[in-house]
């Protein structure tokens, strides 16, 4: 039986949904302030939904946006939580960009452009 969308969760569980290893989650709390979990007896670690829409803003913008943690952490420090809500929406599955049929129509011409540029280049 999965566990409702509003539940706590684990370290365990956050760590797998975000296909990350744990002492990950453990170090960004120590970079970065907006990460939070509750601790309960003996240190356990429970996150809150929010908590792991952030750490999955986080984990986009250090892995697919190519932010640093420096970078993220001076996001954070100059917006907060709203600044990096904006810098990229966050999704759990990655979303391909929508183009109409003329925009997709010239980007295909600008691929072939370049791929015949790349074949004269190799002779």
């Amino acid at each position: 039986m999965a566990k409702s969308s509003y539940a706590f969760k684990n370290i365990s569980e956050v760590a797998s949904e975000l296909n990350l290893p744990q002492h990950v989650l453990r170090f960004w709390e120590s970079k970065f302030t907006s990460v939070k979990p509750i601790k309960r007896g003996g240190g356990r670690r429970y996150y809150r939904p929010e908590d792991v829409d952030n750490l999955r803003r986080i984990q986009s913008l250090l892995y697919d946006d190519g932010y640093t943690i420096k970078g993220v952490q001076k996001l954070y420090r100059e917006g907060g939580r709203s600044a990096v809500e904006e810098a990229k929406p966050i999704s759990k599955e990655k979303q391909s960009p929508k183009f109409d049929s003329k925009t997709l129509s010239k980007l295909k011409l600008v691929l072939t452009e370049l791929e015949d540029i790349r074949s004269q280049l190799k002779n």
